[in-house]
């Protein structure tokens, strides 16, 4: 039985004012108002669905609700009180859940934390990307400066359980100066959660097809190397790639997707992953469009892909070992259904290379193993 994995739920409401040029997810740009009711019916469907689909989720409670984008501010708090009620009167929620949505500065009103609050929400992510006006007209961000220290200080005011700051870095003609300039004013709102992550240019975006000047290798890195120590001397633990929080506001949901746990995905483009009680891994996409996806005649499930027992080794080490924290030998058997013996020939060779320490119990990756992550997980690829 598998039902000792955590389960998780993530809700994808797909539209935005506008589409930012560096952006890949799945998001629409709002022409006319949101369906919102429609939507929101069409949530409670799909995840109807998915518990007939699945079921090995019965029995289980739901540890973790995202609520991501898009722009799921732009929905009202009204309709997210109607989509988190409809959600666990299908699935029970742990007493201790976390329930995060993501928030746009410009797309938020001075009540509309407190509201979300009473609606069952209980931690919120801020887009900021930067306090720069500048860069932030050029990464398409529709919001100021200073609707984003409101929006932080907002949020300290809502009773939340927790909140996050999106910070991004490496962005086109940034300086050094600038990106530890945008760290530090993000400091100063003392959110107990960060995400502080690179600007990369990905496929299908305008900043594809159109590349703007990033900072080189050499700037990059210390820009890193000089924020990574201002966020440790403010108090901040890093525990992801790109995650920082004060001591115990580690976002759990993403915790959970990096200790391969389990999570549904409801919402245009979402993705989810379940494990049956026979430790068989099922990866899930939904039906990418809007209208698409809101087509009554229409299955809301794209894909449905069964990991094979070999490729089960590179997904497990590949989301495992992007965490700061050392890996528990026993997840590895408890979560993929295979023994120990199937991953002892790279792991072997990762300790040799010093890329991965080992005790009893425990993998720990290096920081050589950090700087040489593609390295250490190409050893689990099957060939």
């Amino acid at each position: 039985m598998t039902v000792h994995i955590p389960l998780s739920l993530y809700v994808h409401i797909p539209w935005c004012v506008q589409k930012c040029p560096y952006c890949d997810f799945n998001s629409h740009t709002l022409k006319g108002e949101v369906p919102e009711r429609d939507y929101i019916d069409a949530l409670l469907d799909d995840l109807r669905k998915d518990l007939n689909r699945f079921k090995g989720v019965s029995g289980r409670e739901l540890h973790s609700i995202f609520i991501g984008g898009g722009t799921p501010s732009l929905m009202s708090p009204e309709e997210i009180t109607r989509l988190l009620q409809g959600i666990e009167a299908q699935i029970p929620f742990a007493d201790d859940i976390e329930i995060t949505m993501e928030a746009n500065p410009g797309t938020v009103e001075a009540d509309k934390f407190i509201a979300y609050r009473k609606a069952g929400v209980n931690r919120i992510s801020i887009g900021i990307q930067s306090f720069d006006n500048k860069k932030l007209t050029r990464l398409g961000r529709i919001h100021g400066a200073e609707e984003a220290k409101r929006a932080a200080n907002l949020a300290h005011e809502a009773d939340l359980n927790s909140f996050n700051l999106d910070l991004m870095h490496g962005l086109p003609d940034q300086t050094l100066e600038g990106a530890l300039d945008d760290l530090k004013q993000a400091i100063e709102l003392n959110p107990p959660h960060l995400s502080w992550y690179q600007l990369t240019i990905e496929p299908n975006t305008q900043y594809y097809s159109k590349p703007p000047k990033l900072p080189d290798d050499d700037d990059l890195w210390d820009i890193f190397e000089q924020g990574h120590k201002m966020l440790s001397a403010a108090g901040y633990v890093q525990y992801e790639t790109s995650g920082y929080s004060k001591p115990e506001f580690q976002c759990r949901h993403n915790l959970n997707y990096w200790r391969f746990g389990d999570y549904l995905g409801i919402g245009c483009g979402a993705h989810g992953k379940v494990t049956s009680d026979n430790n068989t891994v099922q990866r899930t996409v939904k039906v990418k469009h809007p209208r698409g996806y809101l087509d009554p005649e229409k299955d809301y499930l794209s894909e449905l892909h069964i990991v094979e027992a070999d490729e089960l080794p590179f997904e497990f080490f590949m989301n495992r070992f992007r965490l700061v924290e050392s890996c528990p030998k026993a997840d590895y058997p408890a979560r993929t259904g295979l023994a120990l013996d199937t991953v002892e020939t790279p792991l072997r060779h990762a300790i040799e290379e010093g890329l991965l320490t080992e005790t009893d119990t425990h993998w720990q990756v290096t920081e050589k193993g950090r700087l040489f992550l593609n390295d250490l997980l190409a050893g689990f690829i099957n060939e």
